[in-house]
């Protein structure tokens, strides 16, 4: 076999597919594996330049292979998809990926650390739970209704209204076992999101980055350990602005003939960090509608502008390039210097 210059490899829970090319872009390998034969094949080849669509358990056989001694390249799936030849298939897909790598101006993703996706997990499973607290309170509230029940907005009603439901007689024998058994899962839920938030604020307090964008408003601590959490090597980025696109909080550009056409956002990147940053900003421009806290004067000039919706996306944006100066410098946020600046400046 000729010298090996890179491979794409297709994964799947059971079975991988290899297409390698040599330093002539000839096609010198084709090969279907099982899970069981990965290592051990990977073991005997020099090393190697090595690329895989970045999704579910690519991160573990990156880290699997790079202990090998081989060079490891994730690739986004929406960049691989452009290079996948008619009839699609395992093959297609591996010869895709190949192709993909080699391109000079091709985005690769960064390889997970154990540590990283443990932490990614915590921060899954609270909005996991947070989701399914909010789908049962609601429940709860609906089945209540049927009976003529109702409570106030809030989950701190949520008891009150089970006892009120337990107590009343005109609520059938059945359906107050249903309500009993809808609190028991609500309280064991609670208990549990606790312990969760307990893990992640530790998590935070002994993270230095965390706690340092945690001082910027409309971040705290959901926002700031989301952003050390989820965002790769501050430094691979150029500027602000290009990690501000990197979440998808820049304009969609469709310019053409020497017009500039700036559409919505893309809305690209990780959805739930960029939902995180622009609830935390939509929070500070409702308290500087509402006159309350130490707003800066150039969201004060925004919002005089700009629809509060636009300003908070703005905000976001703002939020998303001081997030990544501080990543990238290792300064502490300086609220000085935004009362500083001009209105008009960003």
């Amino acid at each position: 076999m000729k010298q090996i210059k890179r491979i794409g490899m297709d994964t799947s829970k059971h079975i991988f597919q290899l297409h390698g090319v040599d330093a002539a872009e000839e096609v010198v390998l084709r090969k279907r594996l099982g899970r069981q034969q990965i290592v051990a094949f990977f073991a005997k080849l020099p090393p190697t330049a090595i690329g895989m669509e970045a999704c579910g358990a690519s991160h573990h056989w990156a880290r699997v292979l790079e202990q090998l001694g081989h060079e490891v390249k994730l690739i986004a799936p929406q960049h691989v998809k452009p290079y996948v030849m008619r009839n699609k298939n395992d093959g297609r897909d591996a010869e895709a990926v190949c192709e993909a790598m080699s391109r000079p101006r091709m985005r690769f993703v960064a390889v997970k650390t154990a540590e990283q996706q443990a932490a990614l997990m915590l921060t899954g499973l609270r909005e996991q739970m947070v989701a399914r607290r909010t789908q049962l309170s609601n429940t709860i509230r609906g089945y209540a209704a049927e009976f003529g029940i109702t409570a106030a907005k809030g989950l701190d009603k949520i008891e009150p209204l089970l006892a009120q439901i337990a107590q009343n007689e005109s609520v059938p024998t059945m359906a107050r076992d249903l309500f009993a058994m809808q609190g028991r899962e609500y309280a064991q839920l609670q208990i549990e999101l606790k312990a969760i938030e307990a893990k992640l604020k530790a998590w935070h307090c002994t993270n230095a980055d965390s706690r340092r964008l945690s001082k910027i408003p409309g971040v705290g601590l959901i926002g700031a350990t989301a952003l050390v959490m989820k965002t790769p090597d501050p430094r691979a980025f150029p500027s602000g602005r290009h990690f501000a696109a990197w979440l998808g909080l820049t304009p969609k550009d469709h310019s053409t003939a020497g017009k500039t056409r700036l559409g919505k956002i893309t809305r690209a990147g990780d959805e739930r960090l960029r939902n995180v940053l622009v609830a935390g900003a939509t929070a500070v421009i409702q308290q500087a509608r509402r006159g309350r806290g130490h707003p800066s004067p150039w969201v004060v000039a925004l919002l005089k502008r700009k629809p509060p919706k636009l300003a908070a996306v703005a905000l976001a944006n703002k939020i998303a390039r001081i997030a990544w100066k501080l990543l990238a410098t290792g300064e502490s946020y300086d609220s000085a210097r935004m009362f500083a600046a001009s209105p008009s400046a960003a």
